[in-house]
């Protein structure tokens, strides 16, 4: 992270990411940040902010024995349902 003004919030996630990833030896190329970051909006939205942290632990860890696409496609239907029921 950087102290430098001219920087975006979050204009080291690709760094960041890249670094976890490796430490953890995870595939980078599993890890779509555009994708995880509309689900997690998604759930913050729908949902509640503080469920995102948690969901999205979840998902990594179904993610671990499913395909990590349908787990987030899944967790999108019930983040919409989810205010259709309340």
């Amino acid at each position: 992270m950087t102290d430098d003004p001219r920087r975006a919030p979050g204009a080291d996630l690709p760094e960041w990411i890249d670094q976890i990833t490796t430490a953890l030896g995870v595939e980078r190329e599993l890890v779509d940040i555009d994708r995880l970051l509309q689900v997690s909006a998604d759930v913050a939205h729908q949902v509640a902010r503080p469920a995102v942290p948690v969901t999205m632990f979840v998902a990594g860890l179904a993610a671990a024995s499913s395909n990590p696409s349908d787990v987030l496609a899944w967790i999108e239907a019930r983040a919409a349902a989810w205010t259709a029921e309340q």
